[in-house]
């Protein structure tokens, strides 16, 4: 009954809402047919006018009839008709603003917008972004690379980097603001040619270029935020900048944990007298294989992840302490630490993933901005972490043996910002994810995959990003990969990216 009783209230103020608005419409409308009535009454009235002043002067052009004392005065009498003519013509000219102005109002209540089926506000966003980039040694993804391969270089451009979105605001419920927002890209793989290489989060595979990227659905009040997300863990909240590495994150794979999973979660905000203020985050989340994750359960059109064989959710928790009070989320100095653990279950054996995290967002004097974020933890594959790996593995198809253990990681990355103005922005960061390699040395497959035997992954990056509008965006950047098998020299390349967006 109370939930009825809602959407009553809510049908009710809707109802009201569109009444208002239609009164508005009719107000405007009448205000503007007396102002044209005005209008033609003015013309008339400026006419009669001129006429009258014709037959006074019925003498020579400009003569003024005399005065009460006899004498012609042209100062006395035909001064205050002009002033008179200025004033009407005056007055034309400000009705015509005001008739321009009303037809304007009408014309933006009658256009044309996006509209949804509840007729709750929604927003059409999005970036329409041009990459072209230089690689001058072998890489996993020219486009979008992440680990570097021996191997020649490539050069290209493409435009599937380019994000879409819809913002909607809805009702209010339970005394909260309910929004919702999605976006999706065009870096989707067919899933016939889906290998590690295209991981991008949860079930991420499809027939198409359109790609799932993050969804948010929120009930914000004061102080507290319910929600449920496809995004990034709440254990890893910021990302370093880039447009040149929108697809894949920007040290995707080098130590930022950014894998798009789902979470419900909740988000509770402490004042406190002082300047320093409190966030508390907890969310249950499901979290997808890692990109090198043998399939060993039979049947099935789409294999289920190791983490829902468990049938347990993974949960993760965040402790933020925030040093100023800020209305940009990202100008706002945090200093965070979090965890997270999700069982799995593989071949009838279990394991479990878990991570320790500390994360900051510092301003610094000069326009300085500092970010950053750490680990420690096993099995971190899922959340775009351990070398591409959960667990190394032995699979001996011809005996059926299966010999696994999870693997310990540690990375992080570390960026420092410098904003000039509005316009220019300088970013240079550093990222490593760190697999432990005296696990992983017994697994080790000649002849093997790079991801089941990377141990090691390092990027060294830097970017200008220059916005002469809020709408433009331009940026040249630099990137050098360094990736170590477990056994046998590293792979290293060099990437230099261009990027030109148009945000809407």
């Amino acid at each position: 009954m109370p939930l009825l009783g809602a959407q009553t209230t809510t049908q009710q103020g809707m109802a009201q809402q569109i009444q208002d608005l239609t009164n508005a419409v009719t107000r405007t409308q009448a205000e503007l047919q007396a102002t044209q009535r005005e209008l033609v009454d003015m013309r008339m009235q400026l006419a009669a006018l001129k006429q009258q002043i014709e037959v006074s002067g019925s003498g020579p052009v400009g003569a003024a009839p005399l005065s009460a004392s006899g004498s012609s005065d042209p100062a006395s009498s035909v001064a205050p008709q002009s002033g008179s003519a200025s004033a009407e013509a005056s007055a034309i000219q400000d009705l015509r603003e005001r008739q321009a102005l009303q037809e304007s109002q009408i014309a933006t209540l009658d256009q044309s917008k996006v509209e949804s089926e509840s007729k709750y506000p929604v927003k059409l966003t999005g970036l329409i972004l041009m990459n072209g980039f230089v690689n001058t040694g072998a890489v996993d993804m020219p486009a979008t690379p992440t680990v570097a391969l021996p191997g020649p270089g490539t050069t290209g451009a493409t435009v599937r980097q380019t994000v879409l979105g819809l913002d909607a605001r809805g009702p209010h419920l339970f005394g909260a603001h309910s929004y919702a927002d999605v976006r999706v890209d065009f870096d989707g793989i067919p899933a016939a040619s889906s290998t590690a290489t295209t991981n991008s989060g949860f079930y991420s595979a499809n027939a198409t270029l359109l790609r799932l990227r993050t969804v948010h659905a929120t009930l914000q009040w004061e102080h507290t935020k319910a929600y449920f997300s496809l995004d990034r863990p709440i254990t890893s909240p910021d990302y370093p900048t880039s447009l040149t590495a929108v697809a894949e994150p920007a040290l995707a794979w080098s130590g930022n944990l950014w894998a798009w999973s789902p979470q419900v979660g909740v988000t509770r905000d402490f004042e406190s007298d002082s300047a320093r203020d409190f966030r508390l985050q907890a969310a249950l989340i499901e979290v997808a294989d890692a990109p090198v994750t043998p399939v060993l359960y039979p049947g099935g059109v789409i294999q289920p992840s190791t983490a829902e064989l468990s049938r347990w959710p993974g949960v993760e928790a965040r402790v933020a302490v925030l040093k100023s009070r800020s209305t940009a989320e990202e100008e706002s100095n945090q200093l965070g630490v979090g965890g997270f653990f999700a069982p799995h279950r593989i071949a009838g054996h279990g394991f479990d993933s878990w991570a320790a995290t500390l994360d900051a967002n510092y301003v610094l004097p000069a326009g300085l901005q500092f970010t950053g974020s750490f680990y420690r933890g096993a099995a971190l594959g899922g959340m775009g972490g351990g070398a591409y790996k959960d667990i190394a593995f032995y699979n001996d198809m011809a005996t059926g043996e299966f010999d696994f253990r999870p693997l310990d990681d540690v990375g992080g990355w570390a960026q420092l910002k410098e904003k000039f103005n509005q316009r220019i922005q300088l970013n240079a960061a550093f990222g490593i994810d760190n697999a432990f390699a005296g696990e992983l040395r017994r697994y080790y497959v000649p002849g093997g995959s790079v991801y089941q035997n990377l141990a090691r992954n390092r990027t060294y990056t830097g970017n200008v990003i220059y916005s002469p509008s809020a709408y433009l965006l331009f940026s040249l950047e630099y990137r050098h990969l360094e990736s170590s098998p477990v056994i046998g020299a590293a792979a290293g390349s060099n990437i230099i990216g261009l990027g030109a967006g148009y945000k809407f």
